[in-house]
This record gives C-alpha cells, sequence and structure tokens, in this order.
C-alpha cells in the first residue's frame, strides 16, 4: 500500500539519517561510559554531561545534514529521483559511516592509553610511522578493532538504506511553497543546532569543562569536537630540545636546581617568613585596556584617571609593569595562570590542550571563588580556563545579574562592580574574586543612567597630542577618550561602594591591566621603544591596596602580569606551589626583574631588563636593544645583550612547554 506523507522525502530521508546518527553517537556515550566509569560516578549522576554530550552530537549530525540538504535540493543530485543519483548517496553514506566507525574506535584506544578524547596530536604518531604502527599492532586487538569496524560501518549503513527504501515507496504531493518553507525550516534548526544555544557565543568545546570534572567533560564530548577544535593548534609550540638546554636560564631566574633532570614541572614552594595579613579577601580587578601612558599616574596632561591616581599613591604601585602580549584573551590567561600565551595561531585560551591547568588561586585554601564579568565568559573560552581549574567557583555573569544589557560586552562597569560588591558584602567566608570590566572598549559606550559624569571635550590637538591620535575623527577621540575616563569613575563608584561594606578593611585589591594600547607616547617616554616599537601596547598599572594592612610604595623594578598571583599569595602569606613563570614580587631582587613580551602578529619576542628593551624578529633574526627610560641610557655590552637574548629565548620556550605541560595535580 502506497503511503503519502506532508514532508517532501528528502526532508523524511535526512530526518531518518539524522536520527540514526544520533541514537548511533548516543548509544556510544552511553558505551563510553561503562567502558570507562572508574571516577565512582553513578549513572544517575551524570545527566548534564548526557545533555552537554547530546547538544554536541546534533551539532556534529546538523553540520552533516545541512550538506546533503543544499546537496540534495540541487534537482540532479536529488537521492530520488535517479537510480544512479541513489548509488551515489550510498556510496557517500558508506564512506560517511566508514569515517563515523573509524573515529570513535580510534578515540575509545586513544581514551584507553591516555585518558584523553581524540585530538589532533595524535597525527604526531604519522611522523614515525613504523614505530608507531608497530606499537599500535602489539598493544591492541587490530584485527578484532577492524572486523568491529566494518561490522558496525555495514550495520549503519543498512538502517539507513532500509529508511530510503521506505520513502521512496512512499508518495507526497507537494506543493513548491510548502517545498520551500520545509527547506527553510530544516535550514534554520540544523543551523541553530550547530550553533548551539540561544547565546551571543556558540556552544564551544570549553563548556564542557564547566561541569566540574575532567570526567565529566570527557564523557560530554566526542572524537569530533575534541579532534577538530585542536587541529589548528597542532604545530609545535616548542621545541623540547630548546626547552631543556634552557632550563640553566631559566633556572638561575627562579631559584630553582640547575642540576635537575629535566623535564621537570619548575615548581617552587613558598613559605612565607610571616603572614602580613590575616586571611585577607582579595578582589583582583583586570581592567580593559588601562594604557598606562594614557592615565594620570605618568602625568599625562589630560588628567584620565584622578581618582585612580590618588589611591595609587596609598598602595604598593609598579609603574615599570608589562603584559607579556596584546590582547584581553591573553591576559586574562597571563594572570590567572601565570603563564605568558605564546600561541601564534590563536590564544592559549582556545587551545583545548590547554584548558588544564595548575594555578594559584585554587590554592587558596578556605576562601570562597568567584568572578565576575559583565558579559559571557565563552568569550575566547574563558569560561573552560576558569571551570576546569578552580573548584567551586561562583561564576557570575551577564545572565546572573540584575542590571540590564548596556552593549556587546554586556552590563556596564560600573553595574558590575556594584553587584559584585554587594555579592562579596553577604559572604561569611574569607573570598578571592576577580572582577573583569570591559568598558573602556569599542563601541566606548556610557549609560544614560550615570548623569553624574561629566563628558569632558578637550581640543583634537590635545587629544592627538596625549595618547588620543589614533582613533579615525574627532568624534571617535572623544568617545575613547571619555571612555577611558569613565573607567575612572566605575573605580570611584566600586571603591565608595566597598568602603561600605564589612569587608573593605580586610580586603587586598589588586588591579592590572589586561593590556596596554599603542600609540604615540609624546614625549612621555623614548619613542624608539615605546612608539615605534609599540612597548606601549603592553605597559599597564599594577597596584595592590590595603590602606590599612599594606604600606604605601611607588615601586620602579619591571614586573610583569604573570607576577600577579605569586605576590598574592606573597603578600597574604598564603603557602602555595608555583609552577609558573610568575615570581612574587616581594622577592625578586632588582637584578632579577625582567618582563617578557610577545607579539604573535609581527613573530617577535622581547625581554624588558633595566634600561633597555631587547627585541627580536622571530623570522629574520633581527635584534634591538632600545632604551626605556632615558634616550641617553647607560651603553650597554655584547654580554648584556647575548644574557637577554638568551633570556627571551628561555622563556618563549619554556611557556610554550607549560603551557601544555604546567597541568593540575590530580585527587587521590
Amino acid at each position: 500500500m502506497e503511503r503519502s506523507s506532508v514532508l517532501p522525502r528528502l526532508i523524511r530521508f535526512l530526518g531518518w539519517t539524522g536520527l540514526v546518527l544520533l541514537l548511533f553517537m548516543t548509544l556510544l556515550r552511553l558505551a563510553f561510559f561503562f567502558f570507562f566509569s572508574h571516577q565512582g560516578y553513578e549513572l544517575s549522576d551524570l545527566g548534564r554531561a548526557f545533555f552537554m554530550g547530546l547538544r554536541y552530537d546534533l551539532r556534529a549530525v546538523s553540520l552533516v545534514l545541512l550538506v546533503l540538504l543544499l546537496l540534495g535540493s540541487i534537482p540532479s543530485l536529488h537521492p530520488f529521483r535517479r537510480p544512479g543519483i541513489a548509488k551515489g548517496w550510498a556510496l557517500f553514506f558508506s564512506l560517511l559511516c566508514l569515517v563515523l566507525v573509524f573515529f570513535y574506535v580510534i578515540d575509545f584506544a586513544h581514551y584507553a592509553y591516555l585518558s584523553q578524547r581524540l585530538n589532533a596530536s595524535v597525527l604526531n604518531y604519522l611522523e614515525d610511522t613504523g614505530i608507531s604502527a608497530e606499537m599500535v599492532w602489539q598493544s591492541y586487538p587490530v584485527l578484532r578493532l577492524i572486523l568491529l569496524m566494518v561490522v558496525a560501518t555495514l550495520g549503519l549503513v543498512w538502517v539507513i538504506r532500509w529508511g530510503h527504501r521506505r520513502i521512496q515507496r512512499s508518495s507526497s504531493s507537494i506543493t513548491r511553497s510548502k517545498r520551500i518553507w520545509s527547506f527553510v525550516a530544516v535550514f534554520l534548526i540544523t543551523g541553530f543546532f550547530v550553533f548551539g544555544r540561544f547565546n551571543q557565543y556558540p556552544l564551544r568545546w570549553s563548556d564542557a569543562f564547566s561541569l566540574g570534572s575532567d570526567y565529566q567533560a570527557n564523557l560530554a564530548l566526542n572524537p569530533f569536537e575534541t579532534f577538530f577544535n585542536t587541529l589548528r593548534y597542532r604545530g609545535k609550540i616548542y621545541d623540547p630540545k630548546k626547552v631543556e638546554s634552557s632550563y640553566p636560564v631559566i633556572a638561575s631566574y627562579y631559584g630553582l636546581d640547575p642540576q635537575l633532570p629535566f623535564p621537570t614541572d619548575y615548581a617552587r614552594r613558598s613559605t612565607p617568613d610571616s603572614v602580613s595579613l590575616r586571611k585577607p579577601n582579595i578582589i583582583l580587578v583586570i581592567c580593559e585596556s588601562f594604557s598606562a601612558y594614557k592615565s594620570s599616574m605618568w602625568k599625562n596632561p589630560l588628567h584620565t584617571t584622578p581618582f585612580f591616581d590618588s589611591i595609587s599613591r596609598h598602595g604598593l604601585f609598579f609603574d615599570r609593569c608589562f603584559t607579556p602580549a596584546y590582547g584581553t584573551a591573553r591576559g586574562v590567561w597571563a594572570t590567572l595562570t601565570g603563564l605568558p600565551d605564546v600561541d601564534i595561531r590563536q590564544t592559549a585560551s582556545r587551545n583545548p590542550q590547554a584548558v588544564d591547568q595548575h594555578m594559584i588561586m585554587p590554592q587558596f585554601e578556605g576562601y570562597e571563588k568567584y568572578y565576575f564579568i559583565g558579559g559571557s565568559p565563552s568569550w575566547a573560552n574563558i569560561r573552560g580556563l576558569l571551570m576546569n581549574n578552580i573548584p567551586q567557583l561562583h561564576l557570575y555573569e551577564e545572565e546572573n545579574l540584575k542590571s540590564p544589557r548596556l552593549d556587546v560586552w554586556g552590563v556596564s562597569d560600573k553595574n558590575l562592580f556594584l553587584e559584585a560588591s554587594q555579592i562579596l558584602g553577604e559572604e561569611k567566608k574569607p573570598f578571592f574574586a576577580v572582577i573583569q570590566t570591559a568598558d573602556n572598549h569599542r563601541p566606548y559606550s556610557i549609560p544614560a543612567e550615570d548623569t553624574d559624569f561629566i563628558r569632558l571635550t578637550p581640543s583634537e590637538d590635545s587629544l592627538n597630542r596625549f595618547g588620543f591620535r589614533d582613533q579615525p575623527g574627532y568624534d571617535m577621540k572623544l568617545k575613547e577618550y571619555n571612555a577611558f575616563r569613565y573607567t575612572d569613575y566605575t573605580f570611584r563608584k566600586f571603591m565608595e561602594a566597598a568602603q561600605r561594606q564589612p569587608y573593605f578593611d580586610n580586603t587586598l585589591f589588586v588591579f592590572i591591566g589586561d593590556h596596554g594600547i599603542a600609540g604615540d607616547v609624546g614625549n612621555m617616554f623614548p619613542a624608539a621603544a615605546w612608539t615605534d616599537n609599540r612597548l606601549a601596547n603592553v605597559h599597564v598599572p599594577l597596584l595592590f591596596y590595603a590602606p590599612s594592612l599594606l604600606p604605601a610604595s611607588r615601586v620602579s623594578s619591571v614586573c610583569s602580569q604573570v607576577d600577579v598571583m605569586p605576590t598574592i599569595a606573597g603578600i597574604t602569606g598564603m603557602p602555595v606551589v608555583n609552577t609558573t613563570l610568575g615570581r612574587d614580587l616581594t622577592r625578586t631582587s632588582e637584578e632579577k626583574a625582567f618582563a617578557f613580551v610577545f607579539d604573535p602578529d609581527y613573530r617577535k619576542i622581547g625581554i624588558v631588563k633595566g634600561n633597555y628593551y631587547y627585541r627580536k624578529e622571530m623570522i629574520t633574526g633581527q635584534e634591538l636593544m632600545l632604551p626605556v627610560g632615558a634616550a641617553t641610557a647607560p651603553a650597554y655590552t655584547e654580554e648584556e645583550k647575548k644574557e637577554l637574548a638568551a633570556l627571551a629565548e628561555a622563556v618563549y620556550q619554556t611557556a610554550g612547554y607549560l603551557m601544555l605541560n604546567n597541568k593540575k595535580k590530580k585527587s587521590p
């Protein structure tokens, strides 16, 4: 008996195919749980992981269906109109199912061997094909796995072709308008599943690591998500031989034993002589685009940050602090992990292989951990870095805040500060909170509600001469200038609110710029280093502020963004194990003070130390020694230049190595 339907055959066939593939992938996730359930989890505990996994599987299936929808909509390629085309589709599905099964077989074997889902590093074994093939033959039941692949592939193909035959025998009288509407509906539905959620940012691999454990994240992911997201990072970030040869250089600057065998974890255990503060709270503010030369602390005549200038006089203020690289994602990474981000292709936070990090913040035992951001931490995959490495983190993002959305970056900085202060004011335990700002960034929004913020209109000539030359047009220069001033306004509002809270007197406030801004520094610094070679791009304020607990001082020793966490631990007397390239600034001698600088766009590495900025172009090998203070800096010797060259290379190679090998310590 001939059956009819209100849907076109192509749409029904795609629906059947998608259902078969989705069920198969779900069964394999169940199999993954039963094969690798060694973490004490019951199946009933893992509902969120399975739901997240379903979303990842829907993305993979929807990508396939989108391609098939577009191909099948071409009349000459329609799977139900000519027998020859149907055979072509059958061949396509045979290859598709073979690839699907192959990926899962390799994935299961990979996880059994390394406790990691399949990633692009497996391709490195192709460099030694003979040895790798022999290892696989001796380690795995290869013939049985091949038989399993054949049987599973044939089974999948048979089920899909069975559906094709049933739909072929059915009939449907579909008008042209219904065909168009069904095409649009399927296109939108599959497109949504590819994006993954109703949000500004798509579903990302890092979202799996918000589930609370590595095992749950691995359970949620599928081999396609992990393999293709790591493929772009397959190139070697470091040279193992150079890492090993650089170890003595690193050891001399970080107090390590140069005789230790390599590889080592670079661990230094801090044991403070005395506790200067008693279980103080910590609030670390990562300030968007807080460029040093544009601010008042360096006597900029536009006087953009008078409030911050005033509190910097009452805190421990470092006026020669540099971020390892430009960019918010790289700045957040460096601040939280204590490692320079030296990934050239993307950023370290976006690399699935770098999501596991041994950090200092989680070692603050007895502290509640908070992270506040006005938008979404899914940006740059920061969510995965946070949730995978900081247990029991209280993460507040736009959807958890009461204030209205200001622009693409979410809630305004002022409202973010005020809500964070209120939430922290209700916390009964000691806390370590990070607040990440965003308003000092295009589109330079200032909320209409802040009527007490007065916009100023200096002349265009003044803006050009004192740090705001690079914006196109006077109106845009004014926007950036007032947004910079608005940042200072939000700092004042925050500190006024904090002073009304019970936590204020026992809190260490830390402010660090996520990066600087390149531009014309005028006469404030030597132009060769700061303007021509973009050192202003990475120069930021660093302030440790606790008026009742910490003596005030302005320090001109060179330091780095990676030093923030170790210094917080040192000031608060918290014993930690530091495996990073950050150092406690209160225990770093002037002789060993330096900052590493990396420019992925121009392929440059460098060191700021003493009176000079050493810079090397990685491709050409060209080197420069540029004065960073007075233009008439003391002459340097060739030995000093060689020392900085060796240090730059050592930090670059070691940072790349630690990015992938600084794993957090696993619980027993």
